[in-house]
């Protein structure tokens, strides 16, 4: 538990990612360990792939759902160009999950805005504190690419205040209630997910 009793967590990406799914599960999670929990979702042009961001705040006692610049313990980004876009939301002692799988928005693709050379780089040499990987190809490479999701939730577990396995049994309950045959898959997926997020530190 953070200092004040609360953590805030920020999860950037595009639509079609799992965003809003993963701030979903996490704020499950959070309830099931009896944290009273808001969360807040932004979704700009979510269907069209145009960013996505939402806010989950859990403790004793959250009083609003959303938390402002340098007061975020944990940032999910699900595109490295969103998680260096919503870094400053980080407080100096915070970690940024990164998945390196880059999907540029509409704003890029159509030629508006450029795409950043390097945002993990960019984000380290800002001082934040980044862990990076694939989350894509671990997705992949386990049969599914859907799974990206279920990586990143991985990759969290060892960032909240209770312990990793409540939030993959959320998961892993989850799909056995609507999808049996990808329950256990999805625990693998978070699995290489923890994994993958320890060794890029």
């Amino acid at each position: 538990m953070k200092a004040n009793g609360i953590t805030n967590i920020l999860v950037v990406g595009i639509g079609g990612q799992g965003v809003m799914t993963a701030s979903e599960i996490l704020a499950q999670a959070a309830r099931a360990q009896g944290y009273d929990v808001k969360k807040t979702e932004v979704a700009g042009m979510a269907q069209r792939g145009g960013v996505v961001t939402s806010h989950v705040r859990f403790g004793a006692r959250v009083y609003a759902p959303g938390f402002g610049v340098g007061q975020g313990h944990v940032l999910v980004g699900f595109e490295p160009a969103e998680a260096m876009r919503w870094r400053h939301y980080l407080t100096a002692e915070g970690i940024a999950l990164v998945n390196t799988q880059r999907i540029p928005p509409p704003v890029v693709s159509t030629g508006l805005h450029p795409y950043p050379d390097d945002p993990i780089g960019a984000m380290r040499d800002a001082g934040t504190r980044v862990r990076a990987f694939d989350a894509g190809s671990i997705a992949r490479d386990l049969g599914d690419a859907r799974m990206v999701n279920t990586v990143m939730m991985g990759a969290i577990a060892d960032h909240l205040p209770f312990a990793p396995d409540v939030l993959k049994e959320i998961i892993v309950e989850g799909f056995r209630a609507r999808k049996p045959k990808v329950a256990e898959l999805n625990g693998l997926a978070f699995d290489a997910g923890r994994k993958a997020a320890h060794a890029a530190g």
